[in-house]
């Protein structure tokens, strides 16, 4: 009896390419984890609507394909960086520390004050994840995961992920290191790029390979329980397969190893507040993402074209006041930002979320005998008050990554 393929045997791996058309192969690739991975061929189709005397259909054609598809999985710090660099349009880069730092920490406010350097020209942004070291630093400030909730010139106001109290810092230290942990990406303003990937799914246990070429990621929707894993779904789009009976990514680098994370883990800012009253958030960062139309003569689309990255979410907040409420009523204009981590250690990997300029769209309430619940959607926009020397990137959204 034939063997049968088992999804635990299929092997997903991926490869940018060069460019459109450029399919790749060989080493270099990345196999990916996964909880599916549904990308197919699919193709147009007509069939005859001729009147005959015999009335019956007698054709049926294929028409001009496309791959289309998705891989989801659960948010693990840099699994998916490549594949949300390729919706945000801009790969994650690395943000220098900074150096040299002479400060003081009042832990009950968490604000640093620095008394030399400057946090803003250094590249350090609201929404950013920092670690202290050097000096002189209370051992209870060192190494720790501290996100950042505003920004100046002099200052940084933190708070540290773990929860676990910050220690005075009366006395200036003075060699003190800020370092910004991992990668960071976010939407540009210009010098977009545009990503091509192969993908391949190698069934192992038949010896069987799907190759999809030019392929686009075209959203990265994330889904955040209260209870439960974070997940993640990448809809892709692409122009071709082919298949054959080896492996064509061979080799693929291993499967990365850090931890899910969790909305249990974590912290969430909304309007600069810490918010310990929403019950999930999910958001969507769109692409707009589509392959071309058809074109007489091939059967082929000749690429894949972007749109206009927009980011739309939803958030369930126990009602517990009008705060909330109000932002949709008044029209106000919030920031969201969103940080989970692998465990509660002081310095567990991570990934943020920051999204510095975001508009409520509703407050539907519901009703039941349990606490009450409000539903607001959202979209976030451009921050058209960011840049390079300020507390926000001119952006609508920034991800950073500490694997990445």
């Amino acid at each position: 009896m034939a063997n049968i393929a088992q999804g635990v045997s299929k092997v997903l791996a991926y490869k940018k390419q060069t460019g459109l058309g450029s399919s790749a192969s060989g080493s270099g690739g990345q196999q990916l984890r996964r909880t599916s991975s549904t990308i197919n061929l699919t193709k147009e189709a007509y069939q005859s609507a001729e009147i005959r005397p015999d009335q019956q259909i007698a054709d049926y054609r294929h028409g001009p394909k496309q791959v289309t598809g998705s891989i989801a999985g659960e948010v693990s710090p840099g699994t998916y960086a490549d594949l949300m660099a390729s919706v945000l349009r801009q790969d994650f880069t690395a943000v220098s520390s900074m150096t040299s730092a002479a400060i003081t920490l009042v832990a009950s406010t968490g604000v640093i004050t620095f008394q030399t350097g400057n946090p803003l020209s250094s590249g350090i942004k609201v929404g950013m994840v920092v670690r202290l070291s050097g000096g002189t630093l209370v051992a209870a400030n060192v190494g720790k995961n501290l996100l950042v909730t505003a920004v100046t010139s002099t200052t940084l106001t933190v708070s540290p992920l773990n929860g676990a109290a910050l220690a005075n810092e009366s006395t200036s230290v003075t060699g003190v290191t800020v370092a910004i942990p991992g990668k960071v990406s976010y939407v540009p303003e210009s010098s977009q790029t545009h990503d091509y990937y192969t993908v391949e799914h190698w069934f192992d246990d038949i010896s069987q390979s799907e190759l999809f070429t030019d392929v686009n990621v075209t959203n990265c929707a994330v889904t955040i329980p209260a209870t439960g894993l974070a997940t993640v779904n990448f809809p892709l789009v692409g122009l071709g397969l082919t298949t054959g009976a080896s492996q064509v990514l061979t080799s693929p680098s291993a499967i990365s190893t850090s931890g899910a994370v969790a909305g249990a883990n974590g912290l969430l800012f909304v309007a600069g507040n810490a918010v310990a009253v929403i019950t999930s958030i999910d958001f969507d960062v769109n692409g707009n993402t589509v392959a071309a139309d058809a074109v007489v003569g091939s059967n082929s689309r000749p690429d894949v074209f972007q749109g206009t990255v927009g980011v739309t979410g939803n958030m369930t907040v126990y009602f517990t006041d009008g705060t909330f409420r109000d932002y949709f009523i008044d029209e106000t204009e919030v920031s969201v930002n969103v940080v989970l981590t692998t465990s509660n250690d002081k310095a567990a990997d991570f990934i943020s979320f920051q999204m510095s300029r975001v508009k409520v769209g509703g407050a539907d309430v519901g009703d039941g005998q349990n606490g009450l619940t409000r539903t607001f959607p959202f979209v976030a926009l451009k921050n058209t008050a960011g840049g390079a020397a300020l507390a926000n990137y001119a952006s609508t959204i920034m991800v950073q990554d500490s694997v990445a």
